[in-house]
């Protein structure tokens, strides 16, 4: 499929601001002590990047002013869902960033803050969702399209928020640690992902036609002589070539060199927080580059009609 930009920057940048938001909203709920700089600055920069991936998603949109229907569709829709969830956690954040601001630290403040950071994993789920629901793309119907969504979120938003409790004097070795046994737990998932999708196959003129019991189906004619926005759209496809390129860039820059910067911190602690901050920027490179390739990759099943295989 063709990626989009606007669904690409959406879908990392968001990812990237919740998994941050998560996490800063654990630790303040454990230690409400910590520093109002890290609240500030930190959660400023995950709302940032929330509302700007949330506005990035629309331009992805025919007809951006009938947005809001969306949310009438939360019965039977992932993407209703997901814009009901966002829309949810955005009060609950914004919430905890001026109570931890102006050093409000009740009962009431922590359930905020536990509330912002399960909304927080519910909206990355949701978008997740919305993919592996689409049975027309075999490659994206797997049990792991959700899992990587939500390791995707909590490694970039991980190494950032590691990057904030190092520059703040707060601790922050142990989320250091989870952060790099989730980003081994996302590379093997991500390998079995592209393993299964190497041989999905949502439909092939044979199924669709119910004659492959015959042998090999071929149209006698084209359904069009020009591209056209199917053929476009659905039917855009990466050379093998590049995909195993990118594939090694996905795996080397956003989860190898970024577990490598973070082991780097453990072992020299007077760097850290720059280290960390660099892990976190490669990781979200590397997550686009996913991302790309998560679009371009998929094989929609209307291209069988158009005798794709």
């Amino acid at each position: 499929m063709n990626p989009a930009f606007s669904v690409i920057f959406f879908t990392s940048m968001s990812g990237m601001g919740y998994g941050l938001a998560f996490w800063l909203a654990l630790e303040w709920a454990m230690d409400r002590s910590m520093s109002p700089w890290l609240g500030g600055l930190g959660l400023g920069l995950a709302l940032a990047l929330i509302v700007a991936g949330l506005l990035s998603s629309t331009f992805h949109l025919g007809h951006p002013e009938r947005a809001w229907r969306a949310y009438s569709q939360w019965r039977s829709s992932w993407l209703s869902r997901e814009g009901v969830a966002a829309t949810a956690s955005l009060p609950a954040l914004a919430g905890l960033w001026l109570a931890w601001v102006m050093g409000w630290n009740g009962a009431f403040w922590v359930a905020v803050a536990l509330a912002g950071a399960a909304l927080a994993v519910l909206t990355v789920l949701c978008t997740g969702m919305i993919y592996q629901s689409l049975k027309p793309v075999a490659a994206w119907t797997s049990a792991l399209t959700t899992p990587i969504y939500l390791l995707y979120g909590a490694v970039t938003g991980g190494y950032a928020a590691t990057a904030f409790a190092s520059w703040f004097g707060q601790e922050w070795t142990v989320l250091t640690i989870v952060v790099l046994v989730l980003t081994m737990a996302l590379g093997l998932a991500k390998q079995a992902y592209w393993r299964r999708a190497a041989t999905a196959v949502a439909t092939t003129p044979e199924t669709a036609t119910g004659l492959g019991h015959i042998g090999q189906v071929r149209q006698l004619e084209a359904p069009h002589v020009t591209d056209n926005y199917i053929t476009r759209e659905m039917g855009f496809r990466v050379a093998r070539k590049h995909a195993s390129k990118l594939r090694r860039i996905a795996i080397g820059v956003g989860l190898t060199l970024p577990g490598a910067m973070a082991l780097l911190a453990l072992v020299l602690p007077a760097g850290a927080g720059w280290l960390l901050a660099l892990a976190a920027l490669t990781s979200l490179a590397g997550a686009v580059v996913e991302r790309w390739l998560f679009f371009a990759e998929a094989r929609h099943a209307v291209t069988s009609f158009y005798g794709q295989r």
